[in-house]
Formats: structure tokens, C-alpha cells, sequence
């Protein structure tokens, strides 16, 4: 033990009793390098053929101009005397974004503050910009503005709905029928573990198609059958939202959501003109849907 304590301390007296902090011995390890950066960079400032430069212009100050414009549907209730009209504006499309709502919101920052619409998440999963453009019904954050010039974009509420103000539908009875469906799982029987209620892969398919509907109400607004009856006809919006819990194996009260469709109006209304499939800013098929519910309630 003596011998060990006495190498150990011939070896700590071995040791450097200051040392260079390594800032400097970077520095000093560096030097070299530096030298030839410098030489490097004086060379650098010789001139170079012209033949090696390559030239880059700068864009062009501006575009030729490609005015639109759009027909909008107005319409104050504050001014309940004044009949509803269609008011213009133009936009050049080189300042504007690609799609209808871009206009909109461009239309209301720069031009008129006045110009009422609903909008949220701009990505299409809110459906709070559902109104009618060019005859179709559909989502202005998804709908592009035609780059055709000479063609004027017409812009309306959804149709055959009371209006609140401008481009803003009433859709109290919409929501209305929509809870009326329960539209929520009903289950009394308790999963084993107490945990989730689970379900197969192939039995989870099921509901694709049906579970992406966000309730924009563009196919319920575009169905002639709930033009004349909406006060008792669903709508294919609400039927696609009945069958997405009819079609769910964790739900115990088929039998009581099916009673209460099975009536003269509620589904049978549904005339298979298929507005509600052609319009759908999602690719769903609502038609499908109400086929399926008459099947269920068939056999």
C-alpha cells in the first residue's frame, strides 16, 4: 500500500501544474489554417472570366392584372324592408389566393368590412363556410375561383334555407333533426374490462364513408325532397348520420333507432335523385346510406 501511495504521488506530480485552457489551443492549432483562409480569400478577389459568371435577373415587377369578378348575394336584417341583391366587386386574382374563400376574406379586409359569411378551419373539417357558388353547393375553402377571367363567379347562401344576413343560412333545423337521431353511442352492456368497447377491423370498415361527414348541409340543401318536406324528412345528411349508428356493431339499440325511421316520411321521402352525392364537398355518398336504412328496414 506504501508503494502504490508513493507511485500515485510521483504521478500527480508528473502533472502539468497549469494548463492551456483550450481556447488557446485551439487558437494555436489554427493558425496555419488561417493563414491559407486569408490567402484563399485574397485570391478569391481576383477577377473572374466571363465565361465562368453566371448572371441572375430579377423578377418581373409586376404581372399583367387578371381582374374577377364576383356577384355576391346580400341581404341586411337590420333593413328588413330592403329587398335582398347581388352586389359586385372585382379582384385582381395576382393578389388573391386560390380558392373562393380566400376571395371572401379578401373581399371584407379591403373592400367592404360589411360582407358577412362563416368560416373556421379553412381545411375543409368545420363545414362552416357551406354556401352555393356557381350553382353548386359546396365549401368556399375548398372551392377554387376559375382562373377563366372572362366567366363572373356568382356566390349565395345555401338554398331554400331562411338566411340569418348575407351568405350566413339559418340552420336551426338542421341541428334540430340531427339530435333528434341521438347521434351518440347507446350501449347498457358493459365491456369485460371495463375499458373500451371494442370492436373487429372488418367490422370497423364499416363506418368508412359514413363517419367523415362533418355537417355542412350542402347535400341536405341541394335535395329537392327536403325543399317541400324538411319540416318532417331528415335529409340525407341526417340519414347518413342514422345509418353511421345503425352500421355500428357497438351500438345496442338498433331495433329503436330503426322504429323511429320506419315511417312514411322520415326516410321514404328519399326519391334517389342523388343531388345529395353529386354535391358532396366530401366524396360521400348519402344516397348509398338511405338505400342501406330502407334495406335494414325492409328485411
Amino acid at each position: 500500500m506504501a508503494a502504490l501511495r508513493s507511485s500515485s504521488r510521483l504521478l500527480a506530480s508528473s502533472r502539468p501544474i497549469f494548463t492551456v485552457p483550450s481556447v488557446f489551443a485551439r487558437s494555436y492549432a489554427t493558425l496555419d489554417p488561417i493563414s491559407k483562409v486569408t490567402e484563399a480569400a485574397s485570391a478569391s478577389t481576383k477577377p473572374v472570366p466571363e465565361s465562368q459568371t453566371s448572371t441572375v435577373k430579377e423578377p418581373a415587377a409586376s404581372q399583367q392584372p387578371r381582374i374577377k369578378t364576383f356577384h355576391i348575394y346580400r341581404w341586411n336584417p337590420d333593413r328588413p324592408t330592403e329587398k335582398p341583391r347581388m352586389q359586385t366587386y372585382q379582384l385582381d386574382l395576382n393578389k388573391t389566393g386560390p380558392m373562393m374563400l380566400d376571395a371572401l376574406i379578401r373581399i371584407k379586409n379591403e373592400i367592404d368590412p360589411t360582407l358577412t359569411f362563416r368560416r373556421s378551419c379553412r381545411e375543409g373539417i368545420c363545414g362552416s363556410c357551406a354556401m352555393n357558388i356557381d350553382g353548386v353547393n359546396t365549401l368556399a375553402c375548398l372551392c377554387r375561383i376559375p382562373t377563366d377571367t372572362t366567366k363572373e363567379s356568382r356566390i349565395y347562401p345555401l338554398p331554400h334555407t331562411y338566411v340569418v344576413k348575407d351568405l350566413v343560412p339559418d340552420l336551426t333545423q338542421f341541428y334540430k333533426q340531427y339530435k333528434s337521431i341521438k347521434p351518440y353511442l347507446q350501449r347498457e352492456t358493459k365491456s369485460p374490462d371495463g375499458l373500451e368497447n371494442r370492436q373487429s377491423p372488418e367490422e370497423r370498415r364499416k363506418l368508412d364513408g359514413l363517419y367523415e361527414c362533418i355537417l355542412c348541409a350542402c347535400c341536405s340543401t341541394s335535395c329537392p325532397s327536403y325543399w317541400w318536406n324538411s319540416e318532417e324528412y331528415l335529409g340525407p345528411a341526417i340519414l347518413l348520420q342514422s345509418y353511421r349508428w345503425l352500421a355500428d356493431s357497438r351500438d345496442e339499440k338498433t331495433e329503436e333507432r330503426k322504429a323511429m325511421l320506419n315511417n312514411s316520411m322520415s326516410v321514404y321521402r328519399c326519391h334517389t335523385i342523388l343531388n345529395c352525392s353529386r354535391t358532396c364537398p366530401k366524396g360521400l355518398n348519402p344516397g348509398k346510406a338511405i338505400a342501406e336504412i330502407k334495406k335494414m328496414l325492409a328485411f
